[in-house]
């Protein structure tokens, strides 16, 4: 499937601010499950664009920018086609070994009832099959609900709330899998509606875990399935905060207010292997 996205991230500043330092995990790279065909980063003001990957492995950029500014559109175009490997991720290029991933990070550590819920839902199963069945459970466990949570909040109040976005239900997940020593990661990435809506108002979020002869497998608990054709994968980390697709630093600009605006829709030129 070919799927065209058109990102945009708008800030705006009460004072003038300068000395603009963003990271942008913006840019999805090229494996077993999508092959990115064009992309571009695009900026409204004078600064520089610098290419890096991270220790995960994620294709970034810095932003930085010298001049005073009142406002800073950024916005990213690109083209991907994808196929489906039933979630299971294939030619992905890893920095790091799996067991790095079970480590706890500061969002997505469990507290006792998460643990009883990991426990309740995969004790005594097959890895895959108990990776599903959380999912389900998480599923329908968790309110879908935008305003509930920010990006500051972590598992253990999502799951106190029985409620969240796409983040918060990664983030449950993730920990709750660490809570079973399964290797677990944050994925930011993008997903094709298939309600027929191509504009959205966030990125997507879903989360991967390592099963044994099978490799990371991608499970998003928000719309209790597995990653397919429908997902770009664009980076990874422990959890938002090393995937999060703009963050960064500032001096002045007073009150800082972000927007973010994105379409996501399939080509009407389609891709044949």
């Amino acid at each position: 499937m070919r799927i065209q996205i058109d990102h945009i991230t708008k800030y705006e500043y009460s004072q003038p601010a300068r000395q603009l330092l963003q990271v942008l995990r913006l840019t999805p790279v090229t494996n077993g499950n999508q092959n990115v065909i064009a992309w571009g980063i695009n900026f409204d003001t004078k600064g520089k664009l610098n290419a890096f990957k991270d220790a995960f492995g994620n294709q970034c950029h810095t932003l930085s920018i010298d001049s005073q500014i009142h406002n800073l559109t950024i916005e990213t175009i690109g083209t991907i086609d994808t196929n489906t490997n039933s979630g299971v991720q294939k030619d992905v290029v890893e920095t790091l070994p799996p067991s790095v991933y079970c480590r706890y990070s500061p969002l997505a550590t469990p507290n006792n009832d998460i643990i009883e819920f990991a426990k309740t839902n995969m004790d005594g199963k097959e890895r895959l099959s108990g990776l599903h069945d959380l999912m389900a459970a998480l599923h329908a466990d968790i309110k879908f609900d935008t305003q509930s949570t920010t990006t500051i909040t972590d598992a253990k109040a999502a799951f106190e709330a029985k409620s969240g976005v796409c983040q918060d239900q990664a983030h449950i997940f993730i920990a709750a899998c660490r809570a079973m020593n399964i290797p677990s990661r944050y994925v930011s990435g993008h997903l094709l509606r298939q309600d027929g809506n191509d504009y959205q108002e966030a990125a997507h979020a879903w989360a991967e875990s390592y099963v044994d002869n099978l490799g990371w497998v991608a499970f998003d608990p928000v719309n209790a399935i597995c990653a397919d054709e429908n997902y770009v994968r664009v980076a990874i980390g422990l959890d938002y905060r090393d995937a999060a697709p703009v963050s960064g630093t500032r001096i002045g600009g007073g009150i800082e207010t972000m927007s973010v605006g994105l379409h996501v829709r399939q080509s009407q030129s389609q891709w044949q292997s």
